[in-house]
């Protein structure tokens, strides 16, 4: 296959999605969880599991706009979280509705404020930069200055992709997303520099080849190992997905949507840049 040779296709596919996750973002604005606005998070103890419906329509006389979501064992317990700053009094009443209601147990309550976003936003970015840093070095160090900056390329295109995915899917943004987001970076990398480590072997075997011949071959010589890996990662985040607390699936979810984009970035992306920068160079 001439992956590197079809290089537009594949950038126009992942501008496409991109884009249109820019358009819903400014269309419809980007789901913040209350870790990034502030808010309001309540837990009970119900003692057995009760339907999330059920929960939301004792709920909907004190306009919460709340997500509600079960966790603890046996999903006996439910958490409250909107991004609304309540009072104690508002509090207090929840608590005795959903008391008298369902016999709960009122396991605690926090308070976020948008300061504490702000500063998760803050560490997130210094995080996602530091590991941007580090992985240039070392792919500059082990390969060369041009796999360095096609694999942060890469990095960037699988960030978006993530991004688009949420704004598109109107997913909330919490603290799992930034975990998510750190794992994926570091999947994503580990997959790129098995292509890019055949590309090493193949300039020094292949002279008279252009960069898209060399980088085409090389992901002829690797796409089934990159395949199969990604494949067996995501039967095991598709069955977190599927079987787990709703806390759980919080963070497969982007685990999900990121291992894609990662596996797509790793084929038809960081290679064709690759070779693109190699050729511009030469």
């Amino acid at each position: 296959m001439n992956i590197a040779h079809n290089y537009k296709k594949w950038f126009i596919i992942s501008v496409l999605v991109i884009t249109l996750g820019l358009v819903f973002a400014i269309v419809n604005g980007v789901n913040l969880g209350i870790d990034f606005t502030g808010g309001t998070m309540i837990q009970f103890d119900l003692g057995k599991e009760v339907p999330l419906d059920e929960v939301k329509t004792e709920l909907d006389s004190f306009d919460l706009d709340e997500e509600v979501i079960h966790a603890g064992e046996g999903n006996h317990e439910v958490i409250i979280r909107t991004k609304k700053s309540l009072s104690n009094d508002i509090r207090l009443e929840i608590s005795e509705k959903m008391e008298n209601k369902f016999e709960g147990v009122f396991l605690g309550a926090s308070q976020f404020s948008p300061s504490v976003g702000d500063e998760i936003q803050e560490k997130a970015l210094v995080a996602m930069l530091l590991a941007a840093i580090g992985m240039l070095a070392y792919i500059t160090f082990r390969f060369e200055v041009l796999f360095g900056l096609s694999a942060i390329i890469a990095l960037i295109h699988d960030v978006l992709i993530l991004l688009a995915v949420y704004s598109i899917f109107s997913i909330p943004m919490n603290s799992s997303f930034i975990a998510a987001i750190l794992t994926i970076v570091g999947y994503s990398i580990n997959d790129t520099i098995v292509v890019f480590d055949r590309i090493r072997e193949n300039v020094k075997r292949m002279k008279r080849k252009d960069s898209f011949e060399i980088a085409s071959i090389s992901i002829d010589q690797t796409i089934l190992r990159s395949i199969f890996t990604s494949l067996t990662t995501l039967i095991v985040i598709g069955s977190l997905f599927v079987y787990g607390t709703p806390a759980v699936r919080e963070f497969a979810t982007p685990l999900l949507a990121g291992v894609l984009a990662g596996t797509y970035s790793s084929i038809f992306i960081a290679s064709p840049v690759w070779a693109i920068l190699k050729t511009n160079k030469g």
